[in-house]
């Protein structure tokens, strides 16, 4: 399990949910859309608080973001 490629499954999950797009999200994060992009295909190395600003932007528990059951990603 690469747990980049679950966070990233799963922000993009909560993303989609929220019916938000890419740019969206980035805007709420104070980001560049190909940094959101780069997060949710696991290319991005999340800090804690990049971590705790996409969860406040996606409205969600930071755990939620790290929960494997939920990202449906192959190892």
């Amino acid at each position: 399990m690469d747990i980049r490629k679950v966070f990233g499954a799963n922000a993009r999950r909560f993303r989609l949910a929220l019916g938000l797009s890419q740019e969206a999200v980035a805007e709420r994060m104070g980001v560049d859309r190909a940094f959101v992009s780069s997060m949710e295909r696991g290319l991005q190395n999340a800090t804690l608080l990049t971590i705790w600003e996409i969860s406040q932007a996606l409205g969600v528990r930071p755990a939620d973001l790290l929960e494997e059951k939920f990202s449906k990603v192959r190892s």
